[in-house]
């Protein structure tokens, strides 16, 4: 066995921070009865000074606005990252690493980005990086997939995993408001940044998705390789005619083994059956349902984001890097980022992806004009499950709203293209996918 206290550091005492804080210091007792493990905070780096936060009391001389008192501390065992941003935080943990010293982060976008080389030099310097919090918040999803579903080959991949935007699209499920009045009390709130594109754009859930692919499907990818469509076109139109029609929009992050070796991977708003649990998932929570070919459907539920929900997965790594710096060993990294590793699946592009369809077309009121779109979708092998005309959408117009059965994504948007030129279509369709999958 090696050292009997582990001294741990922290970059970043901002929220998530100060909760890693409050937890090591005002729960220290019941970590080491717990985990055999007894850790000290020793040092936190803050950009600026005097600070303190309630309901913690830190060690004397703790807190400083030097990183390299931290990464280049021989007496320091553990770098947490929090401060967040790609350039610093990069720079920051290959010091970390070439020192030797374990890392916990919960940066998704630096792993998403720089995951391959990070994980790399990890594994040269024979210490951990550990990642918990990057996905989900709360949610133990990153250890489900590295150890409990080790032995299951992964059919697909559910995750509700930005709270921002769940938070959004509830509130105009279940308070009838529109999208830009809900986005501004997120922010009041905290839920969303004052810049909420990240969110709102679908890019944060594909930072997170990315991270989750290379754990199911061994594949490091990058943010390119995925479609990725945000919540900002969501009209309260659309909301009212999906529970109409029994079903609930959601961001959603999916990730799909489909025949042969291939994966679909896509962000984007959703149709799911009112029914389902990931429908229920309500405010800002996050749910992952992971569905394998051993343990079959399983649903990962709870806080996404937040000051302690998120503290506890960072605990959870820094204890797991505690454990391999006492028993001098490095937790394995995926197969998906080994240097020279071979990806283990191909991504489909969005074209040949194949599902069922919300459409809803803004029409001038006339005869024949069903028949035309009809006839275009059919020629493109897209077969009508079910229409609604709705009430006048203006000066004699109305909302054709459609479902179609399942149908190829180039068929769909070939057909749309050829719709568009009808002089009866007013306006561009609103398309919405939908996902039956996911309804257990």
């Amino acid at each position: 066995m090696g050292k009997s206290c582990i001294n741990v550091g922290i970059l970043g005492w901002g929220t998530v921070g100060t909760g890693v804080s409050k937890i090591l210091v005002n729960q220290h007792a019941l970590i080491a009865k717990n985990s055999g493990t007894e850790l000290r905070l020793k040092k936190i780096v803050k950009r600026t000074l005097p600070a303190t936060r309630e309901g913690v009391e830190l060690p004397v001389d703790c807190l400083t606005t030097n990183p390299v008192e931290v990464i280049d501390d021989p007496d320091i065992d553990i770098v947490v990252e929090l401060i967040g941003g790609v350039t610093e935080a990069h720079s920051l943990i290959r010091r970390a690493l070439q020192n030797g010293k374990h890392v916990v982060t919960a940066n998704k976008a630096l792993l998403a980005e720089h995951g391959g080389e990070l994980f790399q030099l990890a594994s040269e310097h024979q210490v951990s990086l550990n990642f918990e919090a990057s996905a989900a918040g709360g949610i133990p999803i990153i250890k489900t997939l590295q150890e409990s579903f080790a032995g299951n080959q992964i059919h697909s991949l559910y995750g509700i995993v930005n709270g921002t935007c769940n938070y959004i699209l509830t509130e105009m499920h279940e308070c009838s408001v529109d999208f830009s009045d809900v986005l501004k009390v997120a922010q009041d709130l905290g839920y969303a940044e004052a810049d909420p594109t990240l969110d709102v754009e679908g890019i944060d859930a594909a930072q997170k998705l990315i991270l989750l692919i290379a754990l199911a499907y061994r594949s490091s990818i990058s943010l390119s390789q995925l479609y990725v469509e945000g919540i900002t076109n969501i009209t309260q139109k659309e909301i009212q005619y999906a529970r109409e029609l029994g079903y609930v929009i959601k961001l959603l992050a999916i990730a799909k083994l489909t025949d042969g070796n291939r994966v679909e991977a896509r962000v984007h708003p959703t149709l799911v059956p009112e029914r389902s649990l990931l429908a229920n998932v309500g405010g800002a929570f996050n749910a992952v349902c992971v569905i394998g070919d051993a343990v079959g459907p399983t649903l990962f539920y709870g806080q996404g984001a937040g000051e302690m929900p998120t503290a506890s997965a960072v605990v959870a790594d820094i204890i797991d890097a505690a454990k391999s710096a006492q028993q001098g060993v490095s937790t394995p990294i995926s197969q998906a980022w080994l240097a020279g590793a071979q990806a283990e699946v191909d991504i489909c592009s969005i074209d040949d992806i194949e599902t069922r369809y919300y459409i809803r077309f803004v029409v001038a009121d006339r005869p024949g004009v069903l028949a035309k779109i009809g006839t275009i979708l059919g020629n493109w092998h897209i077969s009508i499950a079910s229409v609604i005309q709705k009430d006048p959408h203006g000066m004699e117009t109305v909302s054709l709203v459609m479902l179609t059965h399942t149908a190829r994504e180039k068929n769909m948007k070939a057909a749309l293209t050829e719709i568009y030129t009808l002089e009866e279509v007013k306006e561009e369709a609103q398309l919405i996918r939908i996902e039956e999958g996911v309804d257990f």
